[in-house]
């Protein structure tokens, strides 16, 4: 490694007794990583495909399980190579740059979640003005912001990180998180201060959002009649728990890195695990189960298949 010649590898050190699991690793990460590109792509292309599912909502669901899909391609295949690889190692752009792709889809899953709550708002709570709020152009609107904006916050700070001077070239990791902290010779005060702004800007505004979004609905629709509340609870339920999905998510990446001393390899490779599987394994199903239309279009799909599978095993 030739610090001065800017040529730094990092090193994964996160994998537990990896020389003796490796095939069980890689034949479980390549499993959930199939599970997670069908299971999201299967209600993609059944909200593309199905023209009373072209509502902002579905379209927004759309856009969430393709962010799922990024978010998932910003690190299973990195892992999968890494498990079947003698070193796991990552050039330090390269790192920087994992890690910009993965707060970037992060961010966006909370602005694609705090647009959500304001189309279920405006459904539930101003139902004639709907059409006329949430147009075509609404939410192109939305879905562009939700994407640019944590894109330029993350780029910021990958540029930051880009200049820093390392003394560690090790990470407790299986990749790369805001844990590249860690590898700071001397810790930035511009990094830690524009972090928190960034932290606050994509994740703390969009769910004091979503929140008031939600107390504001459910307010309202109790003033209603229980058919009214039956559909506000029927229709936010699924996002409401897609945000504590997500919000779980967030809360083990904190606490990985900040207790990183402290955990065991085998503890902080579970911990990992979890905030890179459910969040974009649940969201596909959430949604598959939770809402009726995207659950009947579903159901009939796989009746088809099964069918199909019946007629070839005659």
């Amino acid at each position: 490694m030739d610090v001065e010649l800017n040529v730094t590898l990092v090193t994964f050190g996160g994998f537990a007794e990896l020389h003796k699991y490796r095939y069980l690793y890689f034949v479980v990460i390549f499993t959930l990583y199939i599970l997670i590109l069908c299971c999201n792509s299967t209600i993609v292309c059944l909200i593309w495909t199905h023209k009373n599912l072209h509502e902002p909502m579905y379209i927004f669901i759309a856009a969430l399980l393709i962010n799922s899909v990024l978010y998932s391609m910003t690190i299973y295949p990195k892992l999968l190579s890494d498990v079947l690889s003698e070193k796991q190692i990552i050039s330090y752009p390269l790192c920087v740059f994992q890690g910009f792709s993965y707060y970037t889809s992060g961010g966006s899953e909370f602005l694609l979640l705090a647009a959500m709550a304001y189309d279920r708002y405006v459904s539930i709570c101003k139902p004639l003005q709907y059409p006329v709020i949430m147009n075509r152009i609404t939410i192109y609107v939305c879905l562009i912001l939700a994407w640019i904006i944590p894109a330029f916050e993350t780029s910021v700070l990958g540029v930051l990180y880009s200049n820093v001077k390392l003394c560690s070239f090790t990470l407790t990791g299986i990749f790369c998180n805001n844990s590249i902290y860690k590898l700071q010779c001397v810790p930035s005060v511009t990094i830690s201060i524009y972090g928190v702004v960034t932290l606050i800007n994509l994740v703390l505004l969009p769910m004091l959002f979503i929140l008031f979004t939600y107390i504001r609905i459910l307010r309202i629709s109790y003033h209603c009649c229980r058919e009214t509340r039956r559909k506000a609870l029927k229709t936010c339920l699924p996002h409401l728990l897609v945000l504590v999905n997500f919000s779980c998510f967030i809360f083990f990446d904190i606490i990985i890195v900040r207790l990183d001393s402290d955990l065991s390899k085998t503890l902080r490779l579970t911990l990992t695990f979890q905030s890179i599987l459910f969040h974009p394994l649940l969201n596909p199903i959430i949604y598959g189960l939770k809402m009726n239309e995207i659950s009947k279009h579903l159901k009939i799909l796989l009746c088809q298949v099964y069918t199909v599978n019946q007629f070839i095993n005659l």
